[in-house]
């Protein structure tokens, strides 16, 4: 379906898709198979000016918003780069756009020339062995000590380490029974911070080991190591001790891209089951012609409108300054769930063929089902809902 997005939208989902015709599902499966990062893509997207959208037009990017990031988001999944998402996430959307809205001056400067070339990638580094969805528990310290702070914790799943030049680490610089009584509030006392990721692996400081993992493979999710970091204050987002309310525009536009990803997903294994139920014939006809294949098939449809609706619902907001929080709540579940079911769906059309790696669906199945866990889980996005739009007792 169309929407009456805005040209700029409009010029980008163009762009993009054709950017993304370039490599078809082979190509990302290869990458996937090979646990390579999908060079050649990454690069064409950042010559086509697609990794700098929401870049400001000074420091050499295109001044968008997170509503035409989450259309190239989309858009480069449907074409099959499902785990192309991370692509999106990791630096347009941690670099680009916490650095847009709370960098500094000479933090803009200094690194959003290369965000907006794709020379510059980004992590971030928030999820703890002992502290992922609850954040308040973080353990990882960020001690001051005269202009630098030192950074010393352990972090797990930090996706994109490895190609990483800046990596945003969310730390604990005041201990949380003394931030409650001195600061007044539970989430204070975190501080976000830059860490120059080359500089700290050279000097022995920063390591970190690669996690196997059932898909997504384009891109490393690792344990991460800081054993006494040294970062300038100068490379402090925000404020020491109040990274709290910089933490929610990190989260926000991640979750939002994370939506976009699903809702392009979903395109993706709907187009193939679409394809397969049209060509394939059992009993003299299509399989398409009947209705327990066609009926699940268009109900996914449905549900793919909705969620994209959602998704750009909540971009729009985001981009308008306004509270967003609940609609990109809704928008990462719908949006999970449909690219679980389209996936899933995809492959009871296949049948037995879904099952061999001559066609994408398996990958696609894969690529789907994180959606689901990350970057909230489904539960607590319900639990969410529940407290916050309903009004429900808190359970936790």
């Amino acid at each position: 379906m169309d929407f009456d997005l805005p040209e700029t939208a409009v010029a980008v989902r163009e762009g993009v898709a054709a950017v993304a015709a370039k490599y078809d599902h082979a190509y990302w499966s290869r990458c996937d198979e090979e646990h390579r990062f999908p060079t050649e893509a990454w690069r064409d997207l950042a010559d086509g000016g697609w990794v700098g959208l929401c870049v400001p037009e000074e420091y050499g990017g295109g001044g968008a918003g997170m509503l035409e990031l989450a259309v190239a988001c989309e858009t480069l999944a449907a074409s099959g780069g499902t785990a192309g998402t991370f692509l999106y996430i990791l630096t347009p959307g941690f670099g680009a756009t916490t650095l847009t809205r709370h960098g500094t001056e000479e933090q803009r400067r200094r690194i959003l020339p290369g965000v907006a070339t794709g020379e510059t990638q980004f992590c971030m580094a928030l999820t703890e062995p002992d502290a992922g969805s609850n954040a308040i528990e973080i353990a990882t310290t960020a001690r001051v000590d005269g202009d630098e702070l030192v950074l010393r914790g352990q972090k797990v799943w930090i996706s994109g380490v490895e190609n990483a030049a800046w990596m945003l680490v969310v730390a604990r610089s005041t201990p949380a029974f003394e931030a409650r009584e001195r600061l007044g509030s539970r989430t204070a006392g975190f501080t976000i911070a830059l860490v120059d990721v080359p500089e700290a692996l050279a000097a022995g400081t920063l390591s970190y080991t690669p996690i196997p993992k059932l898909g997504g493979n384009i891109v490393t999710s690792s344990q991460v190591f800081l054993d006494d970091v040294r970062v300038p204050l100068a490379n402090v987002v925000g404020e020491v001790d109040h990274g709290f309310s910089v933490l929610w525009d990190v989260l926000n536009p991640e979750r939002i891209l994370a939506a976009a990803g699903g809702v392009g997903g979903a395109e993706a294994a709907l187009q193939l089951a679409v394809e397969y139920a049209g060509e394939r014939e059992v009993f003299g006809r299509p399989i398409g012609a009947n209705q327990g294949i066609a009926f699940p098939l268009a109900q996914v449809k449905a549900k793919v409108e909705l969620a994209r609706l959602m998704t750009y619902n909540a971009a729009w907001l985001f981009d308008q300054g306004r509270p967003c929080g609940n609609e990109t709540s809704i928008a990462k579940l719908t949006a999970a769930q449909v690219a679980w079911e389209a996936a899933d769906r995809a492959f009871q059309t296949f049948g037995g063929m879904a099952y061999s790696k001559e066609y994408p669906v398996e990958r696609l199945f894969r690529d789907s089902r994180i959606g689901k866990n990350i970057p909230v889980s489904e539960e607590l996005v319900l639990a969410h809902i529940g407290t916050q739009m309903l009004g429900l007792p808190r359970s936790y």
